[in-house]
């Protein structure tokens, strides 16, 4: 397969032979090509991106991503809460299994005597969990139907804590099925020879397994329909190039990688046919996702392309108007160095939200588990009731 790259205001092709490639920026953050050996890839050692083995729980360092192919073992909730926090495990979908493995880690080491102790050292794990991320409604979700549970447990101690496992090690279980069951729905939107452009990482890193606005591109690739895919590097943090792309690489699928700002350009020389992107959250009016969403979407609709968004449901926040919700904002130096390197003059300030809010006018379909639904059915505001209507 052929990977293309920009470099320095160049198409640069590389053939990827028995080595990966891998895309780094160098010290003055413009895209090198770099080749990598991966000798033991970290399939390997995890058969999911997140796993719970004999009260640790195990993922991959998404911020080392993709020179090295670190794992990480998690021994309590505390360190589960630091990794989210810092960016280490992300993902909406992927942020609310590791919080119910962070709520599990603390019932597995727990000394406690009595139901109330546990439950006391249950909700002050939620409080520090909840602090991480703000704005990822599936965080919030996973914890509170975790507590949910075991609020609603009269066991004894020793079988509380292997309540509050067995859930969370359900909810790893169920996010996989709810992710093919996105990519089988989203595939009926593409069509063989479609260029897709997607935005930051909605794929098997950002979830449990399959991924979501991925899942939809790989589920149409094995199918034998013809894709491609355009990733934007996604600034500040370089999820779509650090990691879209080198998803993509793994799984045969060609991609071309562009800069954030040549969205417009590609779309107005016809080499986009659709967009997809995931969430963080829905709701009623709007889509929260990755900063730069938003700007996508305009193009998109500018451009006459279609825009969808995958998300399953726990991303859903029908309750709340996008008014409502508390936007992130993260380190000014994530926007004034990149990986450790500074690019911006010392003294200048970075202003850092983390996400932005696409309003439901410019999405063309959003893809769940239970179905695809379309503008006709939400308009600019979409209810609870639409949902249902989607059937079981």
């Amino acid at each position: 397969m052929t990977l293309y790259v920009e470099r320095m205001g160049h198409l640069v092709a590389e053939h990827q032979m028995l080595l990966k490639d891998a895309l780094l920026p160098n010290r003055i953050g413009i895209y090198c090509l770099l080749r990598i050996e991966f000798l033991i890839p970290w399939e390997a050692h995890l058969v999911r991106t997140i796993e719970w083995k004999d009260g640790l729980v195990v993922t991959l360092d998404q911020t080392k991503l993709p020179g090295e192919e670190v794992l990480i073992k998690l021994k309590n909730c505390g360190e589960v809460a630091s990794a989210i926090r810092e960016m280490r495990i992300r993902g909406a979908p992927l942020i609310g299994v590791a919080a119910a493995y962070g709520l599990a880690l603390t019932a597995h080491h727990s000394k406690a005597r009595y139901r109330e102790e546990l439950m006391d050292e249950l909700e002050a794990s939620a409080d520090l969990l909840k602090k991480m991320r703000p704005t990822a409604v599936n965080l919030f979700w996973a914890v509170e139907r975790v507590l949910k549970s075991a609020r609603g447990s009269f066991a004894g101690v020793e079988l509380l804590k292997r309540s509050v496992i067995e859930e969370a090690e359900k909810m790893a279980d169920e996010d996989v099925e709810t992710n093919r069951k996105i990519g089988e729905h989203g595939s009926k939107l593409v069509e063989d020879g479609d260029t897709f452009l997607t935005h930051c990482n909605a794929g098997r890193l950002a979830t449990v397994d399959y991924g979501t606005a991925l899942a939809v591109i790989q589920m149409a690739w094995k199918q034998g329909k013809r894709v491609k895919v355009i990733v934007d590097e996604t600034r500040p943090l370089l999820q779509g190039a650090r990691l879209t792309v080198y998803e993509l690489i793994q799984d045969g699928i060609p991609v071309t990688l562009i800069t954030d700002n040549m969205v417009g350009y590609v779309m107005s020389k016809g080499m986009v046919d659709k967009v997809i992107v995931g969430a963080d959250r829905i709701v009623r009016d709007a889509v929260i996702n990755k900063i730069g969403t938003y700007t996508v979407a305009v193009l998109a609709s500018e451009h006459s392309i279609p825009f969808y968004v995958a998300a399953p449901l726990s991303t859903f926040d029908l309750t709340a108007l996008s008014r409502d919700v508390a936007i992130e904002e993260r380190s000014p130096e994530e926007v004034t160095h990149i990986q450790c390197h500074r690019i911006a003059p010392k003294d200048a300030w970075a202003f850092n939200p983390a996400f932005d809010i696409t309003p439901l006018r410019y999405v063309g379909a959003i893809i769940c588990e239970k179905g695809v639904i379309f503008p006709s059915e939400y308009g600019n505001s979409l209810e609870s009731e639409t949902l249902k209507r989607l059937g079981p």
